[in-house]
């Protein structure tokens, strides 16, 4: 039905539409050139399948009106309604669609031949199925139902098996069918398998459908598949489904006849439903999949590792059960240097190794990027049977490679508390055991859990303090021991609680490194020490020296030479009078890339001392390779020094090392007068220690520094 109130736009539209057949049946026009003979003729003749309106005629918006008209007064809901217009701005295409029950809008300038043909093919298309599925309420109330229902269910079994069920409900007829998923094998050839199955086939459950004694079965499926589109044979129809997500799916159902125009309509809606649904549940089992699995091993990952230990805490109390964490020794090397798909092999022959050789009823999981986590009774998991896993090489594409590993258990019989922290107890003990050597295990005791609940809470405390300013740095003098002239000082860090309790740097320090708050903090001591040796120097001190203390996490950092040459620019410090501390086993350690960053440290004027020389293991030949200034006597080898059974062996070899090398000496906890002076006797040149001063605030180094001054 064509309504306007021009002749021309009648004219044209049945010129383009002449000749032309939609579902193999002509097109018959209607005509009305008012919204008032429109009203007429609609009274009169209920099988409109679609009408072309134009909005404006007598009035502006009588087009709108005749909308409402046609689906608030007659109740026509099936008629497809394509509102045209040549001015658009009258009814804003957004304004038209919402207020009124409109199936499409065009503007009449580009109604083409074939756009004109396209859309009113389109609307046909929808009113007939409109029409079939309104001939059968009956049959669409049960789709709504039957969707409603399929949609509450959550696995993939379940919704295919209630598929079956509903189709044969559907088509009133036995349930005799099979649901069928399309998984790619290792090769890259297919293969069909059956997720659902009713009837006479429901012992093909969990089975490929390439066991049927019937092979027309299987074509038919794969053919579905192939072509993209359901099948309807005389007794049998075969369903594929459309969709990304769902066109790996297709069904089997045998009908014992074939389907009637209805049945096939409500069919193909019903399919489009459970093509929604399908995508849905593959999209809550990849979800839940990632959320618990590994995506390399299909093991049950740490989220579902403690699920596991939950359900086991409760069902197995009586039972002695143990969860075991292994960790691969030196995996990331083995990693970086056969590249990360070899490694992913190695990872999968791991855990098939795991799971095959330890024994059944066990759990094997991937908890971490190179660590499983095994769960079991004892006799199982026991450091023995685990370690022994690892005797043999793992043959990788031809290549044999021998892996060892590290093991944390816990028993669960002793263990009070959750999943979250049973795994949280074997994480400690496998760093307990990785510390002390590799290749070995350790068992959770509940002490090592104290000792880390401390470490964490002081971790936290230690952060508090930093943000709150009860750290603060101190300054031990340095001095000529030939002249007693002070010519330096070290600054130490202190932390003293709101209770004006002090904290060992030896207990917070390493806490410090451990959390990597160090890295903050280390370049806060250095900017106080820099902003002091400015004011220092301003005193009249134009020769003092600043040492500063720099901890291996923070002198490894990328970024430590870039922060050390923007805090002597925003200090104005004088780089030749800062010294950096670094230990003797920091020394000895990666030489390349500690010379290169050594040299470029002297490049900024900077000097390098080695702290506590002699506690060590350096190589000789090393330390002459090494761009450094001074070293540092132990205070250790100090005390020895008036020790008769020892002597001054070590701390007189120690200067003797440096002059050869040509590198300053300084021993530091200096104490009584009788070091000093064999100290000096020995041709040490600098000393530090109690018996010239205690650690000072900036106050008590400035009057410390002018009494030596006066004197």
């Amino acid at each position: 039905m064509i309504i306007d109130d021009d002749t021309d736009v009648h004219s044209a539209t049945t010129f383009a539409l002449s000749n032309v057949e939609i579902q193999n049946r002509p097109l018959a026009f209607l005509h009305a050139y008012s919204a008032q003979q429109a009203r007429d003729i609609l009274a009169n003749e209920p099988n409109i399948a679609v009408i072309l309106l134009d909005v404006v005629m007598e009035q502006q918006d009588e087009g709108l009106q005749l909308v409402h008209y046609i689906r608030d007064v007659l109740h026509r809901a099936e008629v497809r309604i394509i509102l045209r217009t040549g001015q658009p701005g009258y009814a804003p295409e957004i304004d038209a669609i919402q207020q009124f029950d409109i199936n499409d809008y065009k503007t009449k300038s580009e109604l083409t031949r074939i756009k004109l043909f396209t859309v009113v093919t389109a609307a046909i298309r929808s009113y007939e199925q409109i029409c079939t599925i309104n001939s059968s309420s009956s049959g669409l109330d049960m789709i709504l139902r039957a969707s409603t229902d399929l949609m509450a269910l959550q696995t993939l079994e379940e919704f295919t098996a209630g598929v079956l069920e509903k189709i044969a409900h559907l088509l009133d007829m036995p349930t005799n069918g099979l649901f069928c998923i399309q998984q790619t094998l290792h090769d890259e050839e297919t293969e069909l398998f059956v997720v659902a199955a009713t009837g006479t086939y429901q012992d093909l459950l969990n089975h490929p459908v390439s066991t049927l004694k019937d092979v027309h079965i299987g074509h038919t499926l794969t053919r579905a598949l192939n072509e993209r589109r359901h099948i309807y044979g005389r007794e049998y129809t075969a369903l594929h489904f459309t969709g990304s997500a769902t066109s790996n799916f297709t069904a089997f159902f045998k009908t014992g006849r074939a389907l009637n125009e209805i049945e096939l309509r409500l069919l193909e809606v019903f399919c489009s439903n459970i093509s929604v649904g399908l995508a849905n549940i593959m999209l809550v089992s990849r979800l839940h999949n990632s959320a618990f699995y590994d995506s390399l091993t299909k093991l049950p990952n740490r989220t579902r590792l403690k699920e596991i230990i939950d359900e086991s805490l409760i069902s197995s109390r009586n039972r002695p059960t143990t969860l075991a964490l292994i960790d691969i020794d030196h995996f990331a090397e083995t990693n970086d240097t056969l590249g990360h798909q070899f490694g992913d092999l190695l990872l999968l022959a791991v855990a098939a190794r795991l799971q095959s050789r330890l024994g059944g009823r066990l759990v094997v999981a991937r908890v971490g990027g190179d660590t499983f986590g095994v769960l079991g009774d004892d006799i199982q998991v026991n450091p023995a049977a685990v370690l022994a896993q690892f005797e043999r090489p793992f043959n990788i594409d031809g290549q044999d490679v021998q892996l060892s590993a590290t093991v944390g258990l816990v028993r669960l019989s002793e263990h009070k508390g959750r999943g979250v922290e049973a795994l949280k107890n074997a994480h400690i003990a496998l760093k307990r055991a990785k510390m002390q050597q590799r290749t070995g295990h350790l068992y959770f005791s509940r002490s090592m859990g104290i000792d880390i609940r401390e470490r964490v809470n002081m971790m936290h405390a230690l952060r508090t303090a930093f943000e709150e300013k009860q750290l603060f740095v101190v300054y031990q003098p340095q001095i000529d021991l030939v002249t007693r002239a002070p010519v330096g000082a070290e600054a130490l860090l202190r932390w003293q609680t709101e209770d004006n309790t002090m904290i060992s740097p030896n207990r917070f320090i390493p806490i410090a490194e451990y959390s990597g708050l160090i890295i903050e903090l280390g370049e806060w001591v250095l900017r106080q020490a820099c902003q002091e040796l400015v004011r220092i120097q301003r005193l009249g001190f134009s020769n003092f020296m600043m040492s500063v203390n720099v901890s291996q996490v923070q002198f490894r950092h990328p970024h430590f030479l870039g922060m050390l040459r923007k805090a002597l620019e925003d200090t104005n410090a004088p780089p030749h009078c800062i010294e950096l501390e670094i230990t003797e086993s920091m020394a000895m350690e990666e030489p390349d890339a500690l010379i290169k960053l050594l040299d470029q440290i002297a490049a900024t004027g900077v000097s390098i001392a080695i702290d506590d020389f002699g506690t060590g293991f350096s190589s000789l030949s090393h330390l002459q390779k090494l761009n450094v200034d001074r070293l540092k006597i132990d205070r250790t080898f100090v005390m020895e020094i008036t020790d008769s059974s020892r002597g001054s062996s070590i701390a007189e070899m120690i200067i003797q090392l440096g002059r050869n090398l040509e590198l300053d000496v300084i021993a530091e906890g200096v104490e009584d007068e009788r070091q000093a002076k064999i100290l000096t006797e020995l041709g040490c040149p600098f000393g530090q220690g109690y018996l010239f001063s205690h650690p000072l605030n900036p106050d008590a180094l400035h009057d410390w520094l002018s009494h030596h001054k006066q004197h």
